[in-house]
């Protein structure tokens, strides 16, 4: 049973939306995550990580791959540990921080990265296939428009 079941009909259409959307995004993740182990024989956070790398070719310190990724300095550096035994990233030291690295992707690492991103986007087209270009417009600045309101909600009770 997904999250949707468990909506029913005198719940407001607020909720069940809501719902609807959890119920996507798992479902989506789910087959992208086995897509990615099937093809790629890697993970979505290894693939999230090298997408945070790939954004910046001068590479990243730990804490800024971990605050970008909204995961722990923990998490970060066993994706890391594992990636640089394979030679798809590599530390870097800090000048002037002797406790501190940046971590890139090596040239092998980029290359692998950009051919898992190529079918990524494939897949998450795909995923949508079902929505014109009109709908999948409409539905990204409406849910924009949702985004801004709870943006703005959350800066207002901090």
């Amino acid at each position: 049973m997904d999250l949707e079941a468990r909506a029913h009909s005198e719940h407001p259409e607020a909720l069940r939306l809501w719902l609807r959307l959890l119920t996507c995004t798992q479902i989506v993740e789910k087959q992208v995550r086995s897509l990615l182990r099937d093809r790629f024989d890697t993970t979505l956070p290894r693939f999230d990580l090298m997408a945070q790398l790939e954004r910046a070719p001068d590479g990243l310190k730990m804490n800024e791959l971990s605050r970008r990724m909204m995961v722990t300095g923990g998490n970060i550096t066993g994706i890391t540990d594992q990636l640089v035994a394979e030679g798809l990233v590599e530390r870097i030291d800090v000048q002037g921080d002797r406790r501190a690295y940046r971590v890139r992707l090596t040239p092998r690492g980029r290359k692998s990265f950009n051919e898992m991103a190529r079918q990524h986007e494939d897949w998450i087209v795909d995923a949508f296939s079902a929505l014109s270009d009109k709908d999948v417009a409409t539905l990204h600045r409406l849910l924009g428009k949702v985004k801004d309101h709870a943006k703005g909600r959350l800066e207002v009770s901090a």
